[in-house]
C-alpha cells in the first residue's frame, strides 16, 4: 500500500489534465465526449492504484474503457515503485491481476512513468512477450506529446534520450496523442504530419492507426477519410490498427465501433489482424522466446535478441507487409 503522504503527492487532479488539453483541437461533441471518456478513465485507473479511494478499480470500469485504467494504473505504479525504490513491487502486482488481458497497456502506461521522471525505460517488471517491453517508449512518447503538445507537433521536437533506435517507438506514441490533440480529425491529423520531416511521419501514422482502432472514437465514414488521408501510409495505419485488435481481443470483445475502425484501417476483421500480429511476431523473432532475466541494460538488448528493439521493428514490418499482402495492392 502507498503511504498517504506519497498518494497526495502522486494522486492526478482534473486541473493536471484540462490545462494540456486546452491546447487541443475541439472535436465534434460525441467525438469529444469519447476521448474525455479515455482520458478520465486513465486518471480513474492512475488514482486508484495509489489512493483506491481517489479513483475506480479497473476491474469496474466498462470493459471498453478498462484497458485506459489499466494504463493509468500502471503508471502511477511504476512511479511509485521507482520513487520508493520498491524493484518493481507495484507494477508486478498489477501484472499479476491483469498482465493476461492488457499486456500492452501496462507497459505503455510504465511508459508515462518514465517519461514523467526523465528516466530511460529499463527492462521493467518481465511477463508476457519480452518484445513488449519497447512499448514503455510508446508510452514515454504519448506522455511528452500529451503534456507537451505545442513542443512536440508545432517544434516538432524530441528528447535527446529518445533519440537512435528508439525514436521510431517513441514517434508511434506521439502519434497516439495526436489523434487527441487533433481532435481525430482526418485533416487536421494530415496536416499536422504533413509538416513533420519524411522518415517521422510513417510512425506518426501508425500512432494514429492503433488509436483510431483501439479508441473507437470515430464513426466508420470518418475513419474511412482518415485512411484516404494517409495516403502513402496505409500500411502504417494498418499496422496500427492491427495492434489494436490484439490489445482488444486480449481483453474480451472487441467493442463495435472499434471493431468498425479496425476493419476500415486493416481490411480485415480484428481476429484477422490480431493473427498477424502473433504470425508476424513468430516470424520477428525466429520462433525464439528471450530467456533474459530483465538486469542488461536497453544498449546491450538494442543489436539482437528476440527482446531487441530490432526484432520489435522488424516485428512492426512485418505486419505492414502481411497488410499489404492482405489487401493485394488494392488500397486508395
Amino acid at each position: 500500500m502507498t503511504s498517504p503522504v506519497l498518494s497526495s503527492l502522486l494522486r492526478l487532479r482534473p486541473k493536471q489534465l484540462d490545462s494540456p488539453r486546452r491546447a487541443f483541437s475541439d472535436a465534434e461533441p460525441g467525438v469529444q465526449s469519447r476521448l474525455d471518456a479515455v482520458v478520465e478513465s486513465f486518471a480513474a485507473g492512475y488514482n486508484y492504484a495509489i489512493a483506491p479511494r481517489a479513483g475506480s478499480n479497473p476491474a469496474d470500469v466498462p470493459l471498453e474503457l478498462r484497458g485506459f485504467a489499466v494504463e493509468g494504473a500502471a503508471m502511477s505504479s511504476a512511479l511509485a515503485d521507482m520513487i520508493t525504490f520498491s524493484g518493481g513491487r507495484r507494477l508486478r502486482e498489477l501484472a499479476r491481476d491483469h498482465g493476461d488481458r492488457y499486456p500492452h497497456l501496462i507497459h505503455v502506461g510504465a511508459g508515462w512513468a518514465f517519461a514523467r521522471l526523465r528516466r530511460r525505460p529499463w527492462r521493467g517488471v518481465r511477463f508476457g512477450e519480452p518484445v513488449l517491453r519497447w512499448l514503455t517508449w510508446d508510452g514515454w512518447g504519448f506522455h511528452q506529446a500529451f503534456f507537451g503538445a505545442r513542443d512536440v507537433f508545432e517544434r516538432q521536437w524530441i528528447e535527446p534520450a529518445a533519440r537512435g533506435d528508439v525514436r521510431p517507438i517513441r514517434d508511434q506514441g506521439a502519434g497516439r496523442a495526436l489523434w487527441f490533440y487533433a481532435g481525430a480529425d482526418p485533416a487536421r491529423i494530415a496536416m499536422i504530419i504533413s509538416d513533420f520531416p519524411g522518415p517521422r511521419r510513417p510512425d506518426l501514422w501508425a500512432g494514429i492507426g492503433l488509436a483510431a482502432g483501439y479508441t473507437g472514437a470515430q464513426p466508420a465514414e470518418v475513419v474511412e477519410k482518415l485512411a484516404r488521408a494517409a495516403d502513402g501510409y496505409r500500411d502504417q495505419l494498418g499496422q496500427g490498427a492491427a495492434f489494436a485488435a490484439k490489445a482488444h481481443l486480449l481483453a474480451g470483445p472487441v467493442p463495435e465501433a472499434a471493431a468498425q475502425a479496425i476493419e476500415v484501417l486493416t481490411g480485415a476483421e480484428p481476429a484477422v489482424a490480431a493473427a498477424w500480429t502473433d504470425s508476424c511476431l513468430c516470424e520477428a523473432t525466429g520462433g525464439a522466446r528471450s530467456e533474459s532475466t530483465g538486469r542488461a541494460a536497453d544498449g546491450e538488448a538494442a543489436s539482437g535478441g528476440a527482446d531487441s528493439v530490432a526484432t520489435y521493428q522488424r516485428w512492426r514490418a512485418r505486419i505492414r507487409d502481411e497488410f499489404m499482402r492482405h489487401q493485394g495492392g488494392n488500397i486508395f
